[in-house]
C-alpha cells in the first residue's frame, strides 16, 4: 500500500495558490536504506515534529532498551500529512484485514510522545 499524500488534493483546496502537482515521482538518493522500527519516539516543540526510529528490546524484568537508528525532524504541516496518508493506510489496511489490535500497556512504552519546550 504505497500512498503519497501529494497525489490527492486535500477537500476545499482548490484555490488558485495552492496549486498541487498531478504526479509526484519518487527519486531514491544514492545512501537510501530500509530498516525494520518497531517503535518510534516523538519529540515536539513550537517549530517541529521529531520522530526517532528504532527497536525496543525487552531485557530482564522491567529493563527495555530503545535502540535508534534514525532521526527525522518534520513541520507541523508536514507532521498533520503523515497522520493523514497513516489515517487513511491503515483505513484500507483494517478494511482488508480486520482491526489492528494494540495492547494499551505496551502502547504507553513504546509512544514516547513528549512535547519539548
Amino acid at each position: 500500500m504505497h500512498n503519497t499524500y501529494m497525489d490527492k488534493k486535500p477537500p476545499g483546496e482548490d484555490s488558485p495558490e495552492r496549486i498541487q502537482p498531478d504526479k509526484v515521482r519518487v527519486v531514491r538518493q544514492e545512501d537510501y536504506r530500509e530498516e525494520y522500527a518497531n517503535s518510534v519516539q516523538v519529540n515536539v516543540s513550537v517549530w517541529d515534529f521529531f520522530l526517532q526510529f528504532g527497536r525496543l528490546k525487552m531485557q530482564s524484568g522491567s529493563d527495555v532498551t530503545f535502540s535508534s537508528f534514525l532521526g527525522v525532524y518534520m513541520s507541523p504541516q508536514q507532521a498533520k500529512a503523515l497522520h493523514l496518508v497513516l489515517s487513511q493506510n491503515i483505513a484500507q489496511y483494517e478494511s482488508a484485514f480486520g482491526t489492528i489490535q494494540i495492547d494499551k500497556s505496551q502502547a504507553n512504552v513504546e509512544a514516547g510522545a513528549r512535547l519539548v519546550q
